[in-house]
């Protein structure tokens, strides 16, 4: 088999990963560095291909496909638009810092221009990451839905009273990781409500229990929202309560609970939610611990496009400062929830394909090369989608999953299983490289042949097939 197995490059290679130290791919990643689909989709992916076969200055071809813009036609397209907005998106290829009120302009755009936002979108991924377009296997492990919370975004949670409430032992937390190992996962994504039932000790006892059970995998979890929790209820540190959770054997942790970062939107959305200042602080913490993490915002509820931009910019200069962020994700809020937990706020708008798109394209020119990595999440979006925002600035599918429970309740239509050949086809369809990572972003394998890909455990459980 021709597929190649890449395991020992540098984090140098990231720019935007300067800070976190090194670590060997055989270790599950604590490092060294201690310090939608609408109407328009098919018009869409019309564009996405016609992005895929413009010439590519560096001379990479992905696939059959050249997925980057020469100079010439950079500039035949700018020319074009509007002069402000072939000024902003020329400021972007040349690598200069775009402003909130720039990057806001760019959420206008239509048409014409909006395609060539598209295309520089593309270019820039070209220059910082190449023509590999990856994907984790990995499963998503939500414990419990009880949480005292109750954000009213949420279709998720549910009160202990419940006839739909649940809470999973850490016996079963432990017996899903292990079946996940077995069908080849190289991680787990633990996060869940914060239930009254449970204690602080619950995530570092079911962190050394995974540990001792699976020596290697990378224990992904503990949001921060869950971190201030559970150190107030220790009487904690924040430091304190994440370095137990290092020592427990936690290797990273989700970005998630970040929405959008203003707490005037904040105090609207959850009042109970923690405020930006916290949220911050325990990325903050956490990075200087060593514990990578994502970054993610949850958009398409009352925000503007201003507070978007805003939020953009907070997490670019928070990497600045830390180096610890592995990927950013956009979320897009799901509004199909139904049933007698309906979400208790009313939403102002509906997503379409675009602005998924324009949002995934706007995060790579606002992160730049301090963010190197956009992932798009198909269990929100679609495939379909997924594919179009591959060819705008995003290089990255996420994960198999294997179970998802947050977007699922919320309406999500995606299922909750990707299989690794089913990401591959999708990534290889609009023409890049499909790899498989691990959860800081090192290249596991490389397949370059689909005549030679391999069949993976996972790849024999039946098509939109759920596991227990």
């Amino acid at each position: 088999m021709r597929t190649r197995k890449i395991m020992s490059e540098r984090h140098a290679r990231f720019p935007g990963n300067a800070g976190i130290g090194d670590s060997d791919p055989d270790d599950p990643g604590e490092g060294t560095g201690e310090g939608i689909g609408d109407s328009n989709l098919g018009h869409m992916e019309h564009k996405a291909q016609r992005l895929n076969r413009i010439p590519n200055p560096a001379g990479e071809n992905c696939g059959g496909y050249s997925h980057t813009a020469g100079d010439s036609d950079l500039n035949q397209s700018l020319n074009r638009l509007p002069v402000e907005t072939a000024r902003i998106l020329s400021q972007a290829l040349d690598g200069s810092d775009l402003s909130a009120d720039q990057l806001t302009s760019l959420f206008t755009l239509e048409g014409h221009a909006a395609e060539v936002l598209f295309q520089v979108a593309n270019f820039l991924r070209m220059k910082v990451v190449g023509c590999l377009s990856t994907y984790v296997v990995n499963r998503n492990i939500n414990f419990t839905n009880i949480c005292y919370n109750h954000c009213r975004f949420c279709a998720y949670s549910r009160p202990e009273s419940s006839r739909e409430a649940f809470s999973l032992s850490i016996e079963e937390v432990v017996r899903r990781a292990e079946e996940a190992h077995e069908l080849g996962a190289t991680e787990v994504c633990i996060q869940a409500g914060l239930s009254p039932d449970l204690d602080a000790s619950f995530y570092p006892q079911l962190c050394r229990t995974i540990r001792v059970s699976l020596p290697k995998i990378h224990i992904h979890g503990c949001s921060p929202q869950e971190v201030v929790h559970w150190s107030r209820d220790a009487g904690r540190t924040i430091r304190e309560y994440l370095t137990e959770l290092k020592d427990s054997g936690l290797n990273s942790l989700p970005g998630t609970s970040a929405e959008i970062l203003d707490d005037d939107i904040r105090v609207t959305i959850s009042p109970r939610r923690i405020s930006t200042r916290e949220w911050t602080k325990v990325i903050e913490t956490a990075h200087s611990l060593g514990l990578r993490t994502s970054a993610t915002i949850m958009y398409g509820h009352i925000e503007g496009l201003r507070e978007r931009c805003l939020h953009l910019l907070h997490l670019r200069d928070l990497q600045r400062r830390t180096g610890g962020f592995t990927e950013f994700v956009p979320l897009s809020l799901v509004s199909d929830s139904t049933g007698p937990y309906r979400r208790r706020l009313k939403l102002n708008r509906s997503l379409g394909t675009s602005d998924v798109v324009k949002m995934h394209a706007i995060a790579r020119l606002a992160l730049g090369r301090d963010v190197l990595n956009i992932q798009v999440s198909w269990v929100k979006e679609g495939l379909e989608v997924a594919k179009a925002c591959l060819c705008a600035g995003a290089n990255d599918l996420g994960g198999t999953l294997m179970n998802e429970s947050i977007s699922s309740s919320a309406g999500a239509k995606n299922g909750e299983l990707m299989r690794p050949g089913e990401l591959r086809a999708a990534i290889r369809a609009v023409g890049f490289i499909p790899a498989q990572r691990d959860t800081l972003y090192r290249v596991l394998r490389q397949f370059d042949d689909p005549a030679e890909d391999p069949v993976d455990p996972l790849d024999k459980v039946s098509p939109g097939g759920r596991l227990l």
